[in-house]
């Protein structure tokens, strides 16, 4: 394919690609919303129905890595094709469900599929844009996931205001709009052959089943199996020829600080999107509907200051940001705490403080992460930290799910709270102080980085005079200088 050609197929995949991601975030994300009424049809427990959340977060997050290694062997447009079928199908399972595992079978299968997406997310510009124009091109990606997160609530909130929350199920349907078009542009040809370890991601699978699960059922052996099995994945992937996750990255302190600290800080912003609604459901008492009112405008602030946070990060780096993401995350988790209860306006002028705050914060570690990792290891280390982030997304909702399940009999809060809003108002102040150590963590951390930096840029400041005087005097001294 030619240079021109493939500019024109760049052009047409970008937004192709920006339309899909944009139902792919509305179908993941929407679901949140309704959980309350699923629970209520089902006669089921918080943590029960988190399930409906948490599968598809497990799902989605190893999938993303395996497409992403599949891609090396295959070709892109089928893939594609394979997985947003699959999303379809999961979609049509969903649609007919009577019964919950029936539901759940849906989101699983929903999440087989769409894993494909975030994938093609990053392969895409890379491979159809060059250096200098792949900004350009991951910028309108994600605008796509910008635009999902804001105008996601709202079509979930008039869904469930006309028909029943099982229709959100159709919303991915409208993917295969996009197949003919990545079938006519996506002109890849096969890649260098690859071998997949599919024993390692079946053993990182399992392991992290057995955490949800031993959170979801207090089952305590399922806890020693997690345990169990994350041994024989660390022993599988130092034996393996080509490991699931090379181990050697872990070698590099650095970057290992860092994904735990992505871990915290995903795990701990996560409550917004899945606790707001339980909070907005079961003390405000709102319909789901309303639910995804009060959530639009955060989402919507989210989508336009989005692009000024990467230029924040560029104009005064990256600390910078994540210290000003920081104090907008402090500061809604105190105001949720504080005023757990109040009315659902003011919920939601806090909850932008928040959502604006964790999109900062995800730009800064990402560009924080990035510069810790060398150049031919860069791919798969932004990997490990996208799927990290969705496992950290899966856990704390079973962790949150079961917190609120057990309650809260008093809170701290001395202003007079609506009873239920105890157990909220002291989750928020929990995660408050957790954040805290997040942001300490950081700041040693990347400190010590930062300070290195600059003695290095000073040492060299200081060089250059030094060896371009000396290069001065050995042209002077060649045979050739004048």
């Amino acid at each position: 394919m030619d240079a021109v050609s493939s500019q024109h197929a760049g052009e047409k995949l970008i937004r192709i690609l920006a339309f899909t991601l944009v139902i792919s975030v509305m179908s993941a994300t929407m679901f949140n919303i309704v959980l309350p009424e699923i629970r209520d049809d089902f006669q089921l427990s918080f943590a029960q129905v988190s399930w409906v959340s948490s599968a598809f977060l497990l799902i989605y997050a190893l999938g993303t890595v395996i497409y992403g290694k599949l891609a090396d062997t295959f070709k892109l447009k089928h893939l594609l094709t394979f997985g947003l079928i699959f999303f379809a199908a999961g979609s049509m399972i969903g649609l007919a469900a009577q019964a919950y595992w029936m539901v759940i079978v849906g989101r699983v299968l929903q999440a087989v599929g769409a894993a494909v997406i975030p994938a093609s997310s990053a392969l895409i510009p890379i491979r159809y844009f060059p250096p200098e124009r792949r900004g350009r091109a991951l910028g309108i990606a994600m605008t796509g996931l910008a635009i999902g997160s804001a105008i996601g609530p709202v079509v979930a909130a008039l869904v469930v205001s006309l028909v029943h929350w099982r229709w959100l199920f159709c919303m991915p349907l409208f993917t295969l709009i996009a197949l003919p078009y990545y079938r006519k542009y996506l002109n890849d040809e096969h890649q260098a052959a690859g071998r997949i370890d599919w024993l390692g991601c079946g053993l990182l699978a399992a392991a992290v089943a057995a955490l949800l699960l031993s959170i979801t059922y207090e089952i305590w052996l399922l806890g020693a199996a997690f345990v169990l099995l994350t041994l024989l994945f660390a022993i599988r992937i130092r034996s393996a020829a080509e490991p699931f996750i090379k181990p050697g990255l872990f070698a590099n302190r650095s970057f290992s600080f860092g994904l735990v600290i992505a871990f915290a800080a995903t795990g701990i912003g996560y409550s917004l999107v899945f606790l707001s609604p339980q909070l907005l459901t079961e003390v405000n008492r709102l319909a789901p509907g309303l639910v995804g009112f009060v959530m639009v405008p955060a989402a919507v602030t989210t989508a336009i200051l989005g692009r000024k946070g990467g230029k924040l990060a560029d104009a005064k780096g990256n600390s910078f940001l994540f210290y000003s993401a920081s104090a907008l995350l402090l500061s809604c988790f105190l105001l949720l705490s504080s005023f757990a209860g109040t009315s659902p306006i003011w919920i939601a002028l806090i909850l932008i403080f928040g959502n604006v705050g964790q999109s900062f914060l995800y730009i800064a570690l990402s560009n924080a992460i990035s510069r810790t990792l060398p150049q031919e290891q860069s791919g798969v280390g932004m990997g490990l930290l996208s799927m990290l982030n969705f496992i950290a997304g899966a856990v704390s909702a079973s962790l949150y799910s079961k917190t609120v399940d057990q309650g809260s009999g008093s809170s701290w809060n001395p202003l007079h709270l609506h009873p239920d809003a105890a157990v909220f108002s002291n989750i928020y102040l929990v995660l408050a102080a957790l954040f805290g150590i997040v942001l300490l963590v950081y700041t040693v951390q990347f400190g010590k980085i930062r300070r290195r930096n600059r003695s290095t840029e000073a040492f060299d400041a200081a060089l250059v005079p030094v060896v371009g005087s000396k290069s001065m005097e050995m042209e002077s001294e060649s045979p050739n200088g004048s």
